[in-house]
């Protein structure tokens, strides 16, 4: 059972009996003499994406899930649920859009470093590698001498998610975006 100050970002804990994705932890020291420090800390509940913000102090024992993790490929999306496959011993895991929505816009076809959270053999959430390489499907041409100026443009990229690009990228280039901010990075 961790304490509140040992919660990591991505750990799952179980609180009232659901599970709770930590999402983001902020230490927060009063200046006040003898006073505890406060973890702020932001959660998702998984399966379904709640959120839940609670402030507890360091000494406060939240309940430990079981957890595994498994490195996972998406297989395919059929309507509102999508299939990963099990790196290792290639089992199939079935979870709704819904609750990965936002990772989803992430994930390209043959997409690697993706890790799954499997709690009782049921897959509850999936863990992105800080960068992804994705390329970009629609924007406005590339103006050339444009490197020399920071200026970016949109861009929509092949799994939807649309991003600012520095104004000398176009059309079928694959670019790195970071997967925690949602910016771009660099060239792939």
């Amino acid at each position: 059972m961790p304490y509140a100050r040992e919660l990591k970002r991505g750990q799952i804990v179980s609180i009232d009996g659901l599970y709770y994705q930590v999402r983001l932890v902020e230490a927060k020291s009063p200046s006040a003499r003898g006073a505890q420090t406060l973890y702020k800390v932001r959660f998702n509940a998984v399966p379904g994406g709640q959120k839940l913000e609670q402030t507890l102090t360091g000494d406060i024992l939240l309940a430990d899930v079981d957890m595994q993790r498994r490195g996972v490929t998406l297989l395919y999306r059929e309507g509102d649920e999508c299939t990963f496959m099990d790196s290792e011993d290639y089992s199939q895991y079935l979870v709704n859009a819904s609750t990965i929505e936002e990772q989803l816009l992430y994930i390209a076809d043959n997409a690697e470093g993706i890790v799954a959270l499997l709690v009782e053999g049921q897959l509850l959430s999936i863990d992105l590698p800080a960068s992804v390489a994705l390329e970009i499907v629609d924007t406005t041409p590339g103006i050339k001498g444009a490197s020399a100026a920071a200026r970016t443009k949109p861009a929509r990229l092949s799994t939807g998610l649309e991003v600012q690009v520095p104004e000398y990228l176009s059309n079928g280039e694959v670019i790195k975006v970071n997967t925690e901010t949602g910016k771009f990075m660099s060239r792939a």
